[in-house]
């Protein structure tokens, strides 16, 4: 017997908090309330408190039913677990319809995700067919009821409260299942009448029969149905059938006053409410203002005769026509957000020296490094050239280029030799015509990933720090002999990596207004600006980079030359679309046409199929295997079948993957290019997952790993002089538990990689070939390379990892 006191302590402290759940409903939110007040700010009266407040009361009730005490004792009480499909099924489904959060939805979206994302999806017809089909009456109400029957079984029911993935499988098929029931009756604006809303009397009908069926069979059994509640305690001394004849009894009252209560409403309109009212669009609860943003309305000329509207009933909308997803609406007009305009952080980037700063402080992070590497103890987890590089540095990289872009470039410290050399040497030559591709950064990659797994690079401070000073040396020995930034375009592996990676980054350096361009006769932003009596000279773009050509953040160092040289402080820092740039083909300055560069497509297939290798290098099934291997064939080390792995994962599997979606694309679609050239166009497709990759990889060492440097900190400091710190403090604080939301956030990750690459390689496609079945002819085979990958990443985050620069521990 459970106590009543311990009962509602267990109650208040049992809200959850799953980022799966919060996350979602967070980010509807803030879209519908960004929407809601654009739409009255342009003068919409359709929406208006009444509106907004059933989206907010919808979303809280459903946090109330996903996160409170509700979810925690569903599995103890089978009322408890009823009141939660109650909210489900027949509250909070109606209360977001009446809210009409189409438009809101897609108004609070960023223009370039309307335009380039959402306007495709609207505009397909597979997918307004598809969701015409669902909202029809009879389909709407068979799924409900068939889900609903499905569920309550008994079989499903206890496996369902016995699976954590089960119960939230039958949680979405009740949410979704009610969200399509609940369409036909409620018909959100802007959606058009194509049945008579008598139907919907019968309709409601049969539903509350079946539902007065089913809750009676609860609530008049003799025998417990469901045996997972029978096995549990008494929770307040009601006893498993009470229970169940309470929950049954909850699911007739509160069911058949939804249906009762919607019957009326529906009746009501039938009866009492004007002719035209019925013609027109049904809007659950708002009156038909006409304003200039009821954007479904069709044109003055056809509007007042009810021939053609019924004439037109039968079509299905046409989701193309609006406006906030055309390139003609009004929002498609306004500017980009510029970085350099924020307060502050704006100022200080304008200031020309900002950026020498800003490698000043890698600088000295770099010595640390370097100093620590090769004259401190060589413990790893207690070395800062064990941890900086391996754990903070890769992790603030790839968080970077999520949220902004290139910024290490921009702050690298290895400019400050390239910069010594130039002074020194002159950097006069050219360089050479044979090396102007990526084809020896594509090698130098290779050598890189190869060396660092076979000679555990992670795991020797002093090697990492000998790597540092073979950076600084290269590039003070490169730009100092060649002009311009030789190193960063050709030579440097980091750079090259951050080059690929910032194409899904939300920030690109490019002029504000191309028309200032045109006028424009001094060209600073490549030739540079000459030396005046208040400023020193700023060199133009070093990498040959026009401004007025430029397209994407591909070879941009985010140096800002360009924007300090630019006399009409016409470039900026502007936010874009991640991955807008992948979609397009353009002539680019200083690169061609992508689609085109057979050196760039395998430097992005290299670095695609990299992260998934060097992420398969750390965990433990991949180990096990290659210990095996080397006990087998009795090799004396690892390096035989390392290389061998790494000649196949970064070699053999990717040319045939590639070679196999190229020929099949290429027959499938009926394309008469090579199949090299549609390989290199497709490869761009591939980049977002892959990135995808790198940052569930690198932020999971990251997060996991971050007390490292303290306790390295606190090492060095005491080794090297500073005496107040006690050696106790060296117990390094890394490796920790890994917590629940970071297995689900590399998922999350995981899943947006994938729909981003799916999404490029199907725009790609529709681009390039004309119908829709050549065009998925030449996609399905890279959406087949896609999917792979995915299903091995999702397979690697969930194996035990090997730490890098820690004390080994189970992932």
């Amino acid at each position: 017997m459970i106590s009543v006191d311990s009962s509602f302590q267990a109650i208040l402290s049992s809200w959850s908090f799953d980022v799966w759940i919060v996350a979602p409903i967070v980010l509807s939110s803030l879209l519908y309330l960004r929407g809601w007040c654009v739409l009255r700010q342009r003068g919409s009266q359709r929406f208006g408190a009444w509106q907004l407040a059933a989206f907010g009361c919808g979303m809280a009730l459903l946090s109330i039913a996903l996160l409170s005490p509700i979810e925690t004792f569903s599995a103890l009480m089978l009322r408890m677990h009823m009141v939660q499909h109650l909210l489900l099924m027949f509250l909070i489904p109606p209360l977001l319809w009446l809210s009409a959060p189409e438009l809101p939805l897609l108004c609070g979206l960023p223009s370039g995700v309307r335009r380039e994302w959402i306007a495709p999806l609207y505009r397909w017809k597979p997918i307004r067919s598809g969701f015409a089909f669902l909202t029809r009456p009879p389909v709407a109400w068979g799924l409900f009821v068939a889900a609903t029957w499905i569920w309550h079984l008994p079989r499903f029911y206890d496996a369902a409260l016995s699976s954590g993935t089960l119960h939230n499988l039958e949680h979405a098929c009740f949410f979704w299942a009610a969200m399509l029931f609940w369409w036909p009756v409620v018909q959100p604006y802007p959606s058009r009448l194509k049945y008579s809303r008598w139907v919907l009397l019968p309709y409601l009908f049969l539903a509350a029969v079946q539902g007065t069926v089913l809750s009676g069979i609860l609530s008049f059994a003799n025998d417990v149905i469901y045996d997972h509640y029978e096995l549990l305690p008494k929770v307040w001394g009601i006893t498993a059938i009470d229970d169940q004849a309470i929950a049954g009894t909850l699911m007739w009252l509160f069911g058949m006053l939804a249906y009762v209560i919607a019957g009326a409403l529906v009746g009501y309109k039938l009866l009492f409410a004007p002719r035209s009212r019925q013609l027109h669009f049904a809007v659950a609860g708002m009156p038909p203002v006409q304003s200039r943003v009821t954007t479904y309305a069709p044109p003055a000329a056809v509007r007042p005769t009810t021939r053609r509207l019924n004439r037109a009933k039968h079509r299905p909308p046409v989701r193309q026509q609006l406006p906030i997803l055309s390139h003609d609406g009004h929002s498609s007009h306004r500017p980009a957000r510029d970085v350099l305009n924020v307060p502050l952080l704006g100022r200080f980037l304008r200031w020309n020296k900002s950026r020498l700063v800003l490698q000043f402080v890698m600088f000295a992070a770099a010595a640390l490094v370097i100093v620590d590497g090769l004259l401190g103890a060589q413990i790893v987890s207690l070395n800062l050239a064990g941890v900086l590089p391996w754990i903070h540095w890769r992790g603030f990289l790839v968080l970077g280029l999520l949220v902004a872009g290139n910024l290490f470039c921009m702050a690298c410290p290895f400019k400050l030799s390239r910069t010594l050399g130039k002074t020194l040497f002159g950097g006069r030559r050219h360089w050479p015509r044979w090396l102007r591709s990526k084809w020896l950064a594509v090698g130098l990659l290779f050598v890189f990933f190869w060396a660092y797994e076979v000679f555990s690079l992670w795991q020797s401070p002093w090697w990492t720090a000998w790597i540092a000073v073979g950076y600084f040396l290269a590039a003070f020995v490169v730009d100092g002999f060649f002009r311009g930034a030789a190193f960063c375009k050709y030579v440097c592996p980091i750079g090259q990596f951050n080059f690929v990676q910032s194409l899904v980054s939300p920030l690109e350096v490019r002029v504000r207004d191309t028309s200032v361009c045109e006028e424009c006769t001094t060209k600073e932003c490549i030739r540079g600006a000459a030396a005046t009596a208040t400023a020193a000279a700023i060199p133009g773009c070093e990498l040959h980079l026009y401004q007025p050509r430029k397209s994407s953040n591909f070879d941009c160092t985010f140096c800002l030359d360009c924007v300090h040289s630019c006399p009409h402080q016409n470039v900026g820092i502007l936010t874009t679309l991640p991955g807008r740039e992948l979609l397009r083909n353009p002539r680019r300055s200083g690169i061609g046409k992508l689609g085109g560069r057979t050196d760039v497509a395998a430097l992005v297939l290299l670095l695609v199929f990299a992260a998934f290798v060097n992420a398969a290098g750390m965990v433990a099934p991949v180990l096990d295997l290659i210990d095996r291997l080397q006990a087998g064939w009795g090799f004396a080390s690892r390096i035989p079948i390392v290389t061998a792995g790494y000649l196949l994962g970064l070699g053999a599997v990717p040319f045939c993957l590639v070679a196999i979606a190229s020929l099949a694309g290429r027959r499938w679609s009926g394309d008469s290019e090579s199949a090299l050239r549609i390989a290199t166009r497709f490869s761009y497709m591939l980049v977002p997952l892959g990135f995808s990759m790198w940052l569930a990889h690198y932020s999971f060492h990251l997060f996991t790993s971050s007390g490292a440097f303290s306790a390295a900190m606190r090492r060095f400091l005491s080794e090297f002089g500073w005496r107040d710190v006690e050696t106790a403090a060296w117990v390094c604080s890394c490796g920790l538990e890994t917590a629940d939301w970071l297995l689900k956030m590399e998922l999350i990750l995981l899943d947006a990689g994938l729909l981003l690459s799916l999404y490029i390689g199907y725009r790609i496609a529709r681009d390039r070939y004309l119908g829709m079945r050549r065009a998925m002819g030449a996609f399905l085979p890279w959406a087949g390379i896609a999917v792979i990958l995915f299903l091995a990443g999702v397979w690697l985050v969930f194996q035990p990892m090997q730490m890098r620069g820690v004390m080994p521990m189970g992932m």
